[in-house]
C-alpha cells in the first residue's frame, strides 16, 4: 500500500531536524514539493538543501506541484478555504494516483510542525476519508516557530500558574482574549499587534526564524510596533516571504 508521511522540519534552521524527521527523510521514494512561484523560491529551495544535506539512504523523486490560490474576494471564511483544501485535495489525488508507486512511500515537508496552523494534515485526512484512492500515513513531529521564538528570546511562554493562548492575527483583530496571561499570535499578515494601544504590553517577535535572514525584535508594544513594521517590510523586499510570529503579554507589576 501507498504510505504518506507528513515530516515537520522545523522553523527554518535546518539543525532543528530532528533524528525521527531524518530517518523519515530517507525512507521517502518520492517526495512532493509545493511551488508557490518565484516570489516564494526560498521556501522551495530550503526544502530541497534540507534534503540534499540529510538523505544518505537512497536518491529519491522529487516531484513539484503548482498550489492552487485561494480565493482573495470572499464573505464567508471558513467557506473559501474549505474550497481552496479541495482543489489541493485533487492535486494531491493525482499526484499520488499517477507519480507514486503501490508500494512506495512519498512525504510533504512542512514547515514548522505539521499539527499546528498547517493544512497539509486536514488534506490527506479527507482524501483518504473519500475513498478515492488507497494509502497509509505517519505524522513525524517538528520544532515549531513558537518553541523557536521562545528560544531565541530567551523566555518561558508560559508565567507560574498562567495559561498560553495559540491564536492568529485574524481572531486577534475581533477581540483581544481577556482571560489569557500570554498570548501567541500566527498567520498575521496584516500585522494587527501595531492596532493594539496598551502601554503596558509586551511583545517578542521573530521573523523567518532559524533562517539566515532571522530578523527579532522585543520590548513595550508601543514603543517597537514601528520598528516590527518596517522590519517586516524590509524582509518581503528583500526575501520575497515572511513568517513571522510573535508573543503578547502585559509587563509585570514592578
Amino acid at each position: 500500500m501507498r504510505k504518506i508521511l507528513i515530516i515537520g522540519i522545523g522553523a527554518g534552521d535546518p539543525d532543528y531536524m530532528t533524528v525521527q524527521a531524518i530517518n523519515a527523510l530517507n525512507r521517502a521514494d518520492v517526495f512532493f514539493i509545493p511551488d508557490k512561484g518565484d516570489e516564494k523560491a526560498g521556501l522551495r529551495n530550503q526544502r530541497l538543501a534540507i534534503c540534499e544535506r540529510y538523505i544518505k539512504a537512497k536518491a529519491p523523486r522529487f516531484v513539484t506541484f503548482r498550489t492552487p490560490e485561494r480565493a482573495k474576494d470572499f464573505t464567508d471564511y471558513k467557506a473559501n478555504v474549505a474550497d481552496w483544501h479541495a482543489a489541493i485535495e485533487q492535486s494531491y489525488k493525482r499526484m499520488f494516483a499517477e507519480e507514486l508507486g503501490e508500494d512506495q512511500c512519498g512525504a510533504f515537508l512542512v514547515w514548522g510542525d505539521p499539527a499546528l496552523y498547517d493544512s497539509t494534515l486536514r488534506i490527506v485526512e479527507n482524501l483518504l476519508a473519500s475513498g478515492a484512492i488507497a494509502f497509509d500515513y505517519e505524522i513525524i513531529p517538528g520544532i515549531s516557530s513558537i518553541q523557536a521564538l521562545a528560544a531565541k528570546h530567551k523566555i518561558s511562554l508560559n508565567r507560574i500558574g498562567e495559561s498560553v493562548l495559540v491564536t492568529t492575527g485574524r481572531k486577534l483583530a475581533e477581540k483581544f482574549p481577556s482571560d489569557a496571561d500570554s498570548v501567541v499570535v500566527l498567520l498575521d499578515g496584516d500585522q494587527t499587534f501595531a492596532s493594539i494601544n496598551d502601554e503596558d504590553m509586551e511583545i517578542y517577535w521573530g521573523a523567518n526564524i532559524g533562517a539566515p535572514e532571522e530578523l527579532l525584535a522585543s520590548g513595550k508594544l508601543a514603543d517597537v510596533k514601528d520598528e516590527i513594521k518596517a522590519l517586516r517590510v524590509r524582509l518581503k523586499r528583500e526575501n520575497g516571504w515572511v513568517m513571522d510570529a510573535y508573543l503578547l503579554r502585559k509587563a509585570k507589576d514592578g
